[in-house]
């Protein structure tokens, strides 16, 4: 559910409702109101919600399993390094 995936990448990310509301410029109010299913943020505020959380549309709306996360800019290196941290991550999760 859309409401939920928005309220758990903000918590996530340690941010308030009203650090998200200004990074897409849109009132607390409507952050809240999305995140307690009144209402459903628009196809701009989806998009815009996507870039502040790094993921893609499809992935807020449920339809994609996978979290990505932006690369852009690193260099090979650095990702090489990035990927060996998530496999070492997901290896102690699965330990316990």
């Amino acid at each position: 559910m859309l409401s939920q995936q928005i309220r758990a990448m903000r918590t996530a990310r340690k941010m308030s409702q009203v650090e998200l509301a200004n990074a897409v410029g849109v009132t607390k109010q409507s952050v809240s109101n999305w995140e307690n299913d009144n209402i459903q943020p628009s196809i701009e505020m989806l998009v815009r919600l996507a870039a502040v959380f790094s993921v893609s549309t499809d992935y807020l709306l449920g339809q994609e399993a996978r979290d990505t996360i932006d690369v852009t800019g690193l260099s090979p290196d650095v990702i090489s390094h990035l990927r060996e941290l998530v496999d070492d991550l997901r290896r102690a999760e699965m330990r316990g």
